[in-house]
């Protein structure tokens, strides 16, 4: 009988040796004559064991890791195809406390399927969604997405269904699909995850989109540095095409809708939905004045939905299960789930879905183990580089939307990175700076000239040079950027800025104090 192994492709398990371990086992049974068939599957998010190696017995899948290719010999000497005893066995996958105590509604696949078989995805209850979006009205798709209560988890949190709705009532000849995967946030990899482990379901979304509001042609703007999702998409869309779940006459239908991936320019200005589509036109990343909304005039002055990856993986999962299905999930406003990503200075980092309302402290500790350095968790970031810095009273705040915002905080893309108490908090407010600096797009002078000026005024706090006077200087000028500049990347600045001077004002304090002698 040959035995499945699972050997995940994602790039995080590529990058710790995932290949050579794959080569290694397929090699090893065939020496001893064992049939095997490696399969190589998403990532279960479980980063500190990649790589993880999975055996399916009749038990269910039985997980070893991390696994080097010095361990394989010895794992087939301690019977792990039968699911064996080692010191790397892990037990029952599922049965692991980091994915027990999860729901993975977006990340139902991944992990577990061959991200590029469409027989696969559609034995885990894929393109169920598309086939009853097909059986009905648009109108009725896009009243299902804004009845789930989806909101945008690229940053904004805007509602999916509205942007849906004013793009299906816009006349036009071409309207278009547009997903941000442009996910350039710190310690964010959930996109990636998604379409490196479950590509199908970003297209099967994007699909639904475009039948909903009547857009015949999508487009993925990929991050540049993302080479193993570029193959994985393009792999997993010609399978599509070919099987009838792209192109003309979708599943015999009367719709069309195709698709395509464009590498990005390499800007973290271009995940701004304006800048990004003057990038996909050819153009520089400048950001475009507003009005007119993308949703009017969006790419080449059409009407254009701009979404980014988990918004539109999560549709098909609200048009398989219904509204009522996912708005069962999460808090207040915030309904469904939120694929958290837990990076920096953390015990256990990796990928945890988990519906809105736990608390940053339970991410920390329940799943982060705490600090990888052992010492307290001083600070977290959450939402990205232009995020608050959070320090510990606010870890029992829960991740929901409007909670976020009481506290002059974003949720963003759900990228948590965490400090433990060597950090110096006033280094981390001058990056906040320094970075929106390096990645202005130019276009407007709040952003362009404040976070240079920036760079500068906190320099000379940090040198302890009138320390009092230029801290004032430095509330003035994230004023001036949070009120003045035309996007996000000026208009946030000042949150992980004036979050680290007013949370901890101890990293400025004995400046002030000293200059005050």
């Amino acid at each position: 009988m040959t035995v499945k192994v699972y050997v995940p492709r994602d790039s995080a398990a590529l990058s710790v040796g995932a290949d050579e371990i794959a080569t290694q086992i397929t090699l090893e049974a065939a020496h001893r004559g064992v049939a095997v068939e490696v399969i190589r599957n998403g990532s279960r998010g479980m980063h500190w064991l990649e790589p993880l190696v999975e055996v399916a017995t009749e038990g269910g899948r039985v997980a070893y890791g991390p696994i080097s290719p010095e361990d394989v010999s010895g794992l087939f000497d301690s019977h792990f195809l039968n699911g064996g005893q080692h010191p790397l066995r892990l037990g029952l996958t599922e049965e692991l406390p980091w994915l027990r105590n999860q729901e993975r509604l977006t990340f139902a696949r991944v992990g577990i399927t061959d991200p590029v078989s469409i027989e696969d995805y559609i034995a885990h209850d894929g393109y169920r969604g598309l086939h009853r979006a097909l059986a009905m009205a648009p109108a009725a798709i896009v009243q299902e997405v804004t009845d789930s209560g989806l909101r945008g988890r690229g940053g904004a949190a805007f509602p999916t269904g509205i942007k849906w709705k004013t793009v299906l009532g816009c006349e036009a000849g071409q309207k278009y699909i547009v997903c941000n995967a442009d996910e350039g946030d710190s310690g964010t990899f959930s996109d990636r995850m998604i379409m490196e482990g479950d590509p199908f379901v970003l297209i099967e979304g994007m699909t639904i989109a475009g039948i909903a509001v009547g857009a015949t042609q999508g487009y993925i703007y990929l991050r540049s540095e993302y080479p193993d999702a570029l193959n994985t998409l393009n792999e997993a869309i010609d399978r599509a095409r070919k099987a009838g779940y792209l192109g003309s006459n979708i599943l015999g239908s009367s719709h069309r809708f195709d698709l395509e991936v464009r590498r990005a320019a390499g800007a973290y200005v271009c995940g701004e939905e304006t800048s990004l589509l003057e990038s996909l036109e050819g153009k520089r990343g400048l950001v475009r004045f507003k009005p007119p909304l993308p949703a009017i005039e969006g790419l080449f002055g059409k009407p254009t939905v701009v979404n980014n990856v988990i918004s539109l993986a999560s549709v098909p999962i609200i048009l398989d299960k219904g509204a009522g299905y996912y708005k069962d999930y999460g808090m207040g406003r915030s309904r469904g789930t939120l694929p958290i990503q837990l990076a920096g200075n953390i015990k256990h980092g990796g990928l945890v879905e988990k519906a809105f309302g736990i608390t940053l402290r339970e991410l920390l500790y329940d799943f982060g183990g705490g600090s990888a350095s052992g010492r307290p968790i001083r600070a977290v970031q959450v939402g990205g580089p232009l995020g608050a810095y959070l320090p510990e009273s606010q870890f029992d705040t829960p991740l929901d939307y409007e909670k976020f915002s009481e506290i002059w905080a974003v949720l963003g893309h759900g990228g948590i990175v965490a400090f433990d108490d060597t950090v110096d908090m006033s280094k981390m407010a001058r990056y906040a700076f320094e970075f929106c600096a390096v990645e202005s797009c130019g276009k407007c002078t709040p952003c362009r000239i404040g976070s240079t000026r920036g760079v500068e005024v906190m320099d000379k706090i940090i040198a302890g040079n009138q320390p009092a006077k230029h801290i004032e200087l430095i509330r003035d000028l994230s004023d001036t950027l949070l009120n003045g500049s035309l996007c996000a990347l000026g208009g946030m600045t000042p949150y992980p800025v004036l979050s680290a001077l007013n949370h901890f004002p101890e990293d400025f304090g004995h400046q002030v104090s000293k200059s005050a002698a």
